[in-house]
This record gives structure tokens, C-alpha cells and sequence, in this order.
């Protein structure tokens, strides 16, 4: 049985999001997926497709690039939610000048309220270099509050580092 909610931390391509839907579908749940890319240009288009393909006909997928907490507020407890990923959305957030804070504090309660079991993938981006930008290091300092957020509140951590996963909270029992 998938807890209520796991979160999947790992670097970029590192395998977090294949690690993220098979948790999903192992669950034997009506898997949905919330995408939070916004498509900007063909690399991330063809990203976003290769992802897709992979996934399959059977994942329900919304786009949510912003308003995460309404797909969240709408799941049902015969589904089970991959919200990736929390990165892209807090990108989102950003640059559309958003209160930080209040968008940190509804996606927290989104994830406590939901009827299903949500998995959760982020970026680790704190064991790199000092940003030399503004906008970069606010962004890092961000990424880093909701990544601490997302597992304090998660009943199961992941870490997956070149497609290997190492548990870092809870058993995903």
C-alpha cells in the first residue's frame, strides 16, 4: 500500500521520475499524473513526449503548471497522484512573481488534504555551487525550504542518485 505521501528526491536525470511512477503503479491504483512543465521550447516538448511514452495510455494526465492544489483537491482514494515535479512548479511560482510562502503553504495543505496517495518528485539542487545571480540563489534558498517542507511532511523519502534508490524516511509500506 503507497503511503500518503512519498516524496522522490534526486538530481537531474537521475532516474526520480521512473522511480516516482513505478511507486504509482505497483500501487494498483488509477495512476494520475500532474505535469508542471510549461513547454517552452522543443527540448523541453520532447522531453515532456519521451516522459509520456513511457508512461503509457492508462495514466490520467493533467497540466498543472501553477494551480496544483485544484487537481489535488479533486483526486479520489481509488487513484493514486504523481505530482511531477515540485521543481518545475516552484520555477512556475517564481518567475510569475507568486507570494512564495502562500503558494508553499497550499501546496502543503493540498498534499495533507488529498483523498489519494500523491508521490511527490523534486531536484536536489543544494549540494552544487553558489549561484552567482540573484534570481538563482533565491531560487536555490526556495528549492531547499519546500524540498525540507516536502519531507518532513512525507511518510516515505527517496533518494535516487544514477537510478539507484536509497531510503532515507519510512519503509513505503
Amino acid at each position: 500500500m503507497l503511503p500518503s505521501l512519498t516524496f522522490v528526491l534526486g538530481g537531474a536525470a537521475s532516474g526520480k521520475s521512473q522511480t516516482a511512477e513505478t511507486l504509482i503503479i505497483n500501487s494498483a491504483l488509477n495512476p494520475v499524473y500532474l505535469a508542471t512543465a510549461r513547454i517552452r521550447d522543443d527540448e523541453v516538448q520532447a522531453k515532456v513526449d519521451q516522459h509520456r511514452a513511457r508512461r503509457g495510455p492508462e495514466w490520467t494526465t493533467l497540466n498543472a503548471p501553477l494551480d496544483i492544489m485544484a487537481p489535488l483537491s479533486l483526486a479520489t482514494s481509488d487513484q493514486a497522484v504523481l505530482l511531477d515535479c515540485a521543481t518545475m512548479w516552484l520555477t512556475n511560482v517564481i518567475l510569475d512573481e507568486q507570494d512564495l510562502k502562500a503558494a508553499q503553504t497550499a501546496l502543503l495543505t493540498a498534499l495533507a488534504t488529498c483523498a489519494a496517495p500523491v508521490v511527490v518528485v523534486s531536484n536536489e539542487i543544494g549540494q552544487g555551487i553558489v549561484p552567482d545571480n540573484a534570481l538563482a540563489r533565491r531560487f536555490r534558498e526556495a528549492q531547499g525550504r519546500l524540498n525540507i517542507a516536502l519531507a518532513a511532511r512525507a511518510d516515505h523519502v527517496l533518494h535516487v542518485v544514477a537510478g539507484l534508490t536509497r531510503t532515507l524516511k519510512g519503509d513505503g509500506s
